[in-house]
């Protein structure tokens, strides 16, 4: 069969995913008469809404801007009832889209996508899953997450523990009784601090193993106003604008004009004090230089940990959750509700595993190299493969040519997070060298999905079948993302921004750190172009 003869392909888009990338995909691309089909590793939509069901989950961004800004009678029929969504209610949210748009037609659940094969005599992508089912399609988009993929340590013994394993990424759906239960927790980044103190309220004793302290926010959560609601409702279309063109797609986020080192002692505590008092993560947003000046950010680090003194009652304790090894910010920035007082219970013991590492998970608990724990069960709050795990996690290939893998063997390489030289007509969603976790995830979901409509719009009425990013764009664009964080504090620290919590995984700043306006109207300028920097084959 020539190629003339070959069959076209029965879709034009395979998108991987179904939680708000994905959804948004299915509907936006649906509405431009694209035949599309996802495919979902869960039973239900909301990707990580959908799996991390641990106590105490809930958005560090305010549940107003944490929401779809397309449809302007879902803002306004939508009610949210907390300041911070919990968990629960923003998996409700996610079906009732789901529902209202009628998407779930297009999504198979319960299967995971594991090879992709790009056939360049036919410009066509063959997707394979886990259920032996394969399909074609002229377009690839991966809308997997940028944290998805949970990591659990293989630490030795594990499979010995007689008790339970749980993991906050993978949480079991009928939820756990910890009542009367002896709980080791291992990690304190974002989940463990939202976790460990409603674990706390209702097991019997909980054991915390910290290996890194980490600043952490009070959200200062709350029912929400109906004052508020009716005043943001009526100002949707201006907050939407102004998170679209701010740093961090937040709205209410401060748009500082002054550097911290500009103003008096007396000021600068003044409006830490007010920044504390109001919450949440635009904390670190009040002065300009927080994120690129070493004593800027000494100053307000050193504001929270006078706070962090202040909550915990035994001074040793206190110095164990103080972190001092990193810069406030520069690794993700935690909001929580009650976890520094949860260490005044008499309940939590808090185990430093930097100074006595954990060597192996026993049948009765865990053993670190100073003693052993009996635990009934383990908490694993150890993360994610994050922004390339999703990815990754597939095989990609085109031509049968080397994987994906193989190609960012030493560091993802992108154009503008979008796509990847060599690997025509495949799209990311929110990849590595987009803004993506450094910013309100829906806000880059939403431009990423319309960036991506709006070029295959172009691509049809160019008649063109093949698009590929160029790699000297590719290897431009890779410099700029590594000058720009390299003007900030960010690669300072060993974060899960640079893969330090994947041992093997490249030490890369993986997000764009410039900011997520200047991002958008740097992918703007590239299709005002013609999508400059893109090879167009018709």
């Amino acid at each position: 069969m020539n190629a003339s003869e070959h069959p076209a392909p029965a879709l034009d888009v395979v998108i991987v995913g179904a939680g708000f990338g994905g959804l948004y995909a299915i509907h936006k691309l649906r509405q431009q008469g694209l035949k599309v089909r996802a495919f979902e590793a869960g039973d239900g939509v909301g990707g990580t809404w959908y799996w991390n069901r641990y106590p105490g989950a809930r958005c560090d961004v305010e549940s107003m801007e944490y929401s779809y800004s397309f449809s302007e009678e879902l803002q306004q029929e939508w009610r949210w009832s907390e300041r911070y969504a919990p968990q629960p209610e923003i998996l409700r949210y996610a079906n009732h889209v789901a529902d209202r748009f009628g998407l779930r037609d297009a999504i198979t659940f319960g299967t995971r996508v594991t090879r992709a094969a790009f056939d360049s005599a036919h410009s066509t992508w063959t997707v394979q899953t886990d259920k032996g089912e394969s399909v074609t399609a002229r377009f690839f988009v991966v809308a997997g997450g940028c944290l998805s993929l949970p990591r659990m340590p293989d630490f030795p013994g594990r499979d010995s523990f007689q008790g339970k394993l749980y993991h906050t990424g993978t949480w079991p759906h009928e939820g756990v009784d910890f009542s009367g239960m002896r709980v080791g927790v291992i990690g304190t980044g974002s989940s463990g601090i939202q976790a460990i103190p409603r674990i706390a309220e209702q097991a019997r004793h909980v054991t915390v193993f910290q290996r890194t302290a980490n600043f952490s926010l009070p959200a200062w959560n709350k029912a929400m106003p109906e004052d508020y609601e009716a005043w943001f409702k009526a100002y949707y279309a201006a907050r939407r604008e102004k998170a679209r063109y701010s740093s961090a797609g937040i709205a209410n986020h401060p748009t500082p004009d002054k550097g911290a080192l500009e103003v008096s002692d007396e000021e600068r505590q003044k409006v830490y004090e007010a920044g504390w008092l109001h919450g949440g993560p635009g904390f670190t947003r009040i002065y300009k230089d927080i994120l690129s000046n070493e004593k800027a950010n000494q100053t307000m680090a050193e504001f929270v940990r006078n706070k962090i003194r202040a909550k915990v009652k035994d001074p040793a304790v206190a110095a164990l959750l103080t972190p001092t090894d990193h810069a406030i910010g520069t690794k993700r920035i935690c909001v929580d509700t009650d976890y520094y007082e949860t260490y005044n219970r008499d309940n939590v013991l808090l185990v430093n595993v930097r100074e006595h590492p954990i060597e192996q998970i026993t049948p009765r608990g865990l053993r670190t190299t100073e003693k052993e724990y009996e635990l009934d069960a383990i908490v694993f709050a150890t993360g994610y493969d994050a922004v390339t795990g999703a990815i990754l996690n597939i095989d990609i290939r085109v031509d049968g040519g080397p994987s994906l893998a193989e190609k960012w063997a030493q560091g993802p390489k992108t154009y503008l997070g979008l796509m990847t030289a060599g690997y025509p007509n495949l799209f990311m969603v929110t990849g590595p060298g987009s803004p993506s976790v450094l910013t309100n995830m829906i806000t880059s979901i939403e431009q990423h999905i319309e960036w991506i409509s709006d070029c295959l719009r172009y691509l049809g009425q160019k008649g063109i079948r093949r698009m590929e990013a160029r790699t000297d764009y590719e290897e431009a664009w890779v410099r700029h993302v590594n000058d720009v964080a390299d003007t900030t504090l960010f690669p300072r620290a060993n974060s899960w921004y640079t893969g330090a919590n994947i041992p093997g995984k490249p030490r890369v700043f993986l997000p764009y750190v410039g900011g997520h306006g200047v991002y958008r109207m740097k992918c703007a300028d590239v299709a005002f172009k013609g999508y400059e920097g893109f090879t167009l084959q018709p």
